[in-house]
C-alpha cells in the first residue's frame, strides 16, 4: 500500500534559505515501505546531497496515483527544478511552501469549524505537513 510522507531536512532549508528560496522547503515522496523506513533510506542514500532528513507526517494513499498527486502539487506550489541548482540534481519532490498560505488555510479551517479564539496561532512544520498532504490527495 503506498504511503505518501513529508519530510525535512535542516541542512537543506539552510541551503535553500542561502540561494534565496527560502527555508521551507519540504521533501514530497511516496513509498510502498513504512514512511520511517523511507526516511532513513533518504538519509542512507543522501538524497539531495543532505542526510539529515526527518519524517513530519505521512498518509496512507490507496486511491491516488504518485503522478496525479505531484501535478496536483506542481500546480499550488513551487517544485524546486532539480536540472537548475547543481546540489539538488535529479532529485524531484522538494517544494516550496509560503507560510502564509499555510496560515490562511488554517485560518478559514478555524472559522468555518467555529471559532474557539481569535488568537495567532504560531505555524509548525506538522501543520505545513498536513497541508501539502492534503493539497496532494485532493
Amino acid at each position: 500500500m503506498p504511503v505518501l510522507y513529508v519530510a525535512f531536512s535542516n541542512t537543506l532549508a539552510d541551503w535553500a534559505s542561502d540561494v534565496g528560496l527560502s527555508r521551507n522547503v519540504y521533501k514530497v515522496g511516496f513509498s510502498d515501505q513504512p514512511p520511517k523506513e523511507a526516511v532513513e533510506a533518504l538519509c542512507a542514500e543522501s538524497h539531495a546531497g543532505q542526510t539529515d532528513w526527518r519524517l513530519l507526517k505521512s498518509k496512507d494513499a490507496d486511491d491516488v496515483d504518485q503522478g496525479v498527486a505531484m501535478d496536483r502539487l506542481s500546480k499550488k506550489f513551487k517544485e524546486i527544478d532539480p536540472n537548475y541548482y547543481p546540489r539538488i540534481k535529479g532529485v524531484r519532490g522538494i517544494f516550496r511552501v509560503k507560510p502564509i498560505d499555510v496560515e490562511n488555510s488554517l485560518f478559514v479551517k478555524e472559522i468555518v469549524e467555529g471559532p474557539t479564539s481569535m488568537a495567532p496561532k504560531k505555524l509548525k512544520p506538522a501543520d505545513i505537513a498536513d497541508y501539502l498532504i492534503s493539497n496532494a490527495l485532493r
